[in-house]
């Protein structure tokens, strides 16, 4: 097997970021579908959406558990924010997950799990994406990884592309593997990973893995420590699903999402310290690093 490809800003080139026309509107730059957060995770689905406009996605909805969607909606008065109902132990309840598939129909791209509660109820959401009709990206993160092997067919025949956004120790349960293997050897399990489930997977850390569904792979060496923070995943996750609502394809989207989450790790890691720096500060050095906002 091949050594991955170094990701940085040269091989960027290979993958531009949709063009941007200065008379264009928000409907251009796509919307977003964020099915984020939950009773003890608020800030899960506020960091994933503030990350996705900073991204440059043109509209921001959130859909999230009813308790705290008046909250969320005031932190974030750029979103248009969905309450779905909840369990009592914090999870969506069956009868929130049709409206959040006719949402995910009219977006450009869906970002899902985030802060979300694991079990039965996520499992049941993933399936009606994955079975409602929507034509767009699927990017999963955190709590729903744990739903993809019970649906590895539905997830492997999705025509639009999914991207997988695991750390280490959610790369093993998703292969059934040790973390100690995962950690061994990163490109491989993200290429494990791509193959089994027809997706573009990142393996998350110190440096960062990237494989496509037909073997490609790339490396990324680390934004710093200090990413190593609560929320910096959301955050990675809502930069990627941004760029998939502005129309870059799946590849496009990790390479670049990922990529701009390290820069802007580098940044605070400058301007901030070494650790200490918050997730909430990462969203801002975004627009900086597009290559719509620097001169040729």
């Amino acid at each position: 097997m091949s050594e991955p490809e170094s990701l940085d800003a040269e091989l960027l080139r290979a993958f531009p970021l949709p063009y941007v026309p200065e008379d264009s509107g928000k409907e251009d730059r796509g919307r977003l579908l964020v099915i984020a957060g939950s009773r003890e995770l608020a800030g899960a689905a506020r960091l994933s959406g503030v990350a996705a406009l900073r991204a440059g996605a043109g509209k921001l909805q959130i859909g999230t558990a009813q308790s705290i969607a008046a909250a969320l909606a005031v932190a974030i008065p750029e979103a248009r924010v969905i309450g779905h109902a909840e369990t009592d132990d914090g999870c969506i309840a069956e009868e929130g997950i049709a409206p959040l598939v006719r949402w995910a129909k009219a977006a450009q791209a869906v970002a899902v799990g985030c802060g979300m509660q694991p079990g039965r109820p996520l499992e049941q959401l993933l399936a009606a994406l994955l079975d409602g009709g929507a034509g767009c990206p699927l990017v999963l993160d955190a709590a729903v990884l744990d739903c993809l092997p019970s649906l590895c067919a539905q997830v492997c025949r999705w025509p639009n592309g999914v991207i997988l956004l695991p750390h280490a120790g959610e790369m093993a349960r998703l292969l059934g593997r040790d973390r100690g293997e995962i950690e061994a050897d990163p490109a491989e399990a993200a290429r494990e990973a791509a193959r089994r489930f027809n997706a573009h997977a990142l393996v998350k850390g110190g440096a960062s893995f990237i494989a496509a569904p037909g073997g490609r792979t790339f490396r990324l060496e680390g934004g710093g420590v200090g990413l190593a923070t609560s929320g910096s995943g959301d955050v990675l996750a809502g930069i990627v699903g941004g760029l998939c609502a502005r129309g870059a394809d799946p590849l496009t989207a990790l390479l670049w999402g990922t990529w701009l989450h390290a820069q802007a790790g580098r940044r605070l890691t400058k301007r901030v310290g070494r650790i200490g720096f918050l997730a909430r500060e990462l969203p801002d050095e975004i627009p900086a690093l597009l290559p719509a906002n620097r001169e040729a």
